[in-house]
This record gives structure tokens, sequence and C-alpha cells, in this order.
């Protein structure tokens, strides 16, 4: 099982026609904490014309809110965005300022579409999921070439001891470690034979947002 959530919070803002677009992420663990946020921004940001929001929480519930601009024109576009990212466990507030410079329809969509992008591209994406825990000891020579190895197959490198040898601490796929340890002692014709040290169920920073 896994699943993917924002790596940390983040706020971002940008201007469209004297618009400002103040995007919001965070990651949250339950409806009550989505609204938490959602309440402490509208206080922050009182005068701000909306305060547009959505949230998605894993086998939980899913809610949005247009807070006042056209119906299907905010809440609805944010939400699509974690949705297309299979991101849960995710509250998303953009506060809008209105410019004096009406958008239109598609140019709300747009706004807020790029508004919570924008934030969830700085809050980045982790995956959370059961990961082998394995010990790779390397002459320095090889440190690059291990750590490369590593992440090309998916894995990622949780901690490094430097001492007589390199010493990774590396997190591995469930399901494909042993294939991933395999490697690496093919690559090394043999000299860097990899240790399983146990198991973590916990997130791992993954990747950048893509649309």
């Amino acid at each position: 099982m896994e699943y993917f959530i924002p790596t940390q919070a983040s706020v971002t803002e940008f201007t469209e026609k004297r618009s400002r677009f103040i995007g919001h992420v965070w990651r949250v663990d339950s409806e009550e904490e989505a609204r938490a946020w959602i309440e402490r921004t509208k206080k922050e940001h009182y005068d701000a014309r909306h305060n547009c929001w959505c949230y998605r929480i894993k086998d939980g519930p899913v809610r949005y809110s247009d807070d006042g601009e056209p119906q299907g024109t905010a809440g609805q576009p944010m939400l699509n965005v974690f949705e297309r990212e299979a991101v849960e466990n995710v509250c998303c507030v953009v506060t809008r300022y209105f410019g004096g410079v009406l958008l239109g329809a598609g140019g709300l969509v747009r706004a807020y579409t790029q508004s919570a992008k924008n934030a969830l591209d700085a809050a980045g994406i982790s995956v959370v999921r059961r990961w082998v825990e394995a010990l790779l000891s390397c002459p320095y020579s090889w440190h690059d070439r291990v750590r490369q190895e590593v992440e090309r197959l998916g894995g990622t490198i949780a901690g490094t001891d430097y001492g007589a040898d390199v010493c990774f601490t590396a997190l591995l796929p469930e399901q494909s470690a042993q294939e991933i340890l395999a490697s690496i002692y093919d690559l090394s014709a043999g000299q860097i034979e990899g240790l399983v040290s146990g198991e973590r169920f916990q997130d791992v920073p993954w990747r950048q947002s893509v649309l």
C-alpha cells in the first residue's frame, strides 16, 4: 500500500490582472485539522474578497468551496490539481485580493488552478509506503554511482556515514528491494553487498508536481 501526501506546508503568490492570489497547502490527517487551517486563513486574510478552499482526506471526506466566486470556478479546479496528482491528506486555501478587473469564468478557473499548482509545487510530494532499510558500504570512489543507482531504481538515501568507507542507509521499495541490492552487487562486480537492517513505514520526499 502506498499513497502520496504534501512534503511540507507552503505559501505562494502571483498576480493576475491586479488580483493577488495567495496559495496555501498543508499536510493534514483529519477533516478537523483541515477545517482549522481554513478558519485560521480566513481570520488572517479577513480583508480578502475570497478564501476558496478544498481538502482531500485519505479514506475520508473530500470537500471544496468557491467562497463567493462563480460556481465551479475555484474550489473544484483547485481540487482537480490534487486529484490529478493522487495527493491525499491535503488542505489547500487560495486567497484572492480583488484587483478591480474581472477575469471571467475561464480566467478564474486558470488562476485558481495555477495558484493551487504553484503551492503544491512548492510543498513537494512525498510517498508513504513500507520501505526496506539496507546498509550499503562502499569505497569513496563509488559514492556517486551507488547513490545514483539507488535513486534510479526508486529508492532513496536516508543517511550517510563517512568513515574508512562510505556507509549509506538506503530505503528501498519493499517489492523491489532484493532486485535493487542485486543490481548494485552486479554493478560493483561483487564489491558492494547490501545488508538488510529492518523495515520502515514512512513518508519520503518523492517528486515535484507535474501537470
